[in-house]
């Protein structure tokens, strides 16, 4: 229809009002309730942030000693959901197994004759719990081994890299882990995050709100990025062949993953810490010295063919050699983006219920005119006056 302006992807588009984050993408900043995230990553534990995000406010030390006594009590998995973990096929995708494994904590809980469950913080907690449970059980039943029950002093971190290995995690590799959980927490209406609030509008509960972010998160335009950075890293090989193979790769027209966000203008402030994390785990070389030639060839030569472009280095970029430092395979990177950002999702599920109207946008037809019934007979003819006539 004449004079109606489509906004493909809701680009610049304000659909809604939260208290849980901003992002200011011109000038590279990254708030959670008004704390920066340059003072969060280096300070604040990931169950410090839960508590931020679910409560509120930065806990006390005795609010924080009872939240992580509350996610402990919460963290061991239902009987249905490990029997489901159990039957499912060796080879399935760890995301396919994390958001089918999440949807099935709603099974042995109580629900309303509408079949909804209790949506509330305690439900989100459980969530939070739970989400790296599942992932470091798959993580060793795919791998022939028993899952590891969690460790009752440990944080979710320390837990997760516990659970995986059954040997408690040192020092550096427990912070290094809390941190990304700290980075990835929340940003915004992200397409997971909208996905998760569209559901919830619709009175969905909490379960299903975040099963649909999760099948969300899975595609590669969103958290399924890192995967593809660590096959570049690969594919690379080595420092010193970083920038022919950025060159070789503008000149197909292809794409480096983790590089560019459609929030930013800049580079991504999370990507200052997770790069930090990276140099210090790969003690400099590694995969980190191959990410950090990769996105200073990068940045050459796109200021070279793209002066006026502004593809930074996003999130995903280090995670790869990050995550891969602690041994983590490629194919769960997601899913440890999951863990951290079940928080969040739960805080906008949770604030889209507080003051609720049904997310139903329009959308511009661009179909064919109103046309006459064929009865089936005339069906698949050649219209009167056509080539083929």
């Amino acid at each position: 229809m004449p004079g109606i302006v489509v906004d493909r992807g809701l680009e610049g588009v304000n659909v809604g009002e939260t208290v849980l984050s901003n992002v200011e993408g011109e000038v590279g900043r990254l708030t959670f309730r008004g704390y920066d995230i340059d003072d969060l990553a280096p300070k604040a534990t990931y169950e410090e942030v839960v508590a931020l995000m679910l409560h509120g406010t930065l806990p006390t030390a005795a609010e924080l000693a009872a939240l992580e006594a509350k996610l402990s009590s919460l963290r061991a998995l239902p009987d249905a959901t490990l029997a489901l973990l159990r039957a499912l096929p060796r080879e399935a995708w760890p995301m396919d197994v994390l958001r089918t494994a999440v949807s099935s904590l709603s099974l042995p809980l109580p629900h309303k004759p509408s079949g909804v469950h209790a949506s509330d913080v305690d439900a989100a907690l459980s969530l939070v719990a739970k989400t790296t449970t599942i992932v470091a059980a798959w993580d060793r039943l795919r791998q022939g081994l028993e899952p590891i029950a969690p460790h009752p002093t440990l944080g979710t971190a320390a837990n997760f890299l516990y659970m995986k290995t059954g040997k408690e995690p040192t020092a550096e590799y427990a912070k290094a882990l809390d941190q990304y959980y700290v980075l990835l927490v929340d940003h915004g209406y992200n397409a997971s995050t909208f996905s998760a609030r569209v559901t919830a509008s619709t009175n969905a509960d909490l379960y299903c709100a975040i099963t649909a972010a999760l099948a969300t998160l899975t595609g590669e335009l969103h958290g399924g990025a890192p995967s593809q950075v660590q096959d570049s890293l690969v594919d690379v090989g080595s420092a010193d062949k970083a920038e022919q193979w950025v060159r070789d790769l503008i000149k197909r027209k292809g794409r480096l993953m983790g590089m560019g966000h459609r929030e930013y203008k800049v580079r991504d402030p999370r990507a200052k810490h997770l790069e930090e994390t990276a140099k210090r785990l790969n003690n400099g070389g590694g995969s980190y010295a191959i990410a950090r030639a990769l996105e200073d060839a990068w940045n050459k030569v796109i200021a070279e063919e793209k002066p006026q472009a502004r593809i930074f280095a996003n999130v995903d970029f280090y995670t790869a050699p990050a995550l891969g430092a602690l041994g983590i395979p490629s194919d769960e990177y997601t899913c440890m983006f999951a863990c951290s950002r079940m928080a969040g999702w739960c805080a906008h599920v949770l604030e889209q219920y507080a003051n609720n109207r049904l997310i139903r946008p329009q959308v511009t037809y661009t179909g064919p005119e109103v046309h006459p019934f064929e009865p089936i007979a005339e069906r698949g003819r050649e219209p009167a006056g056509s080539a083929r006539s």
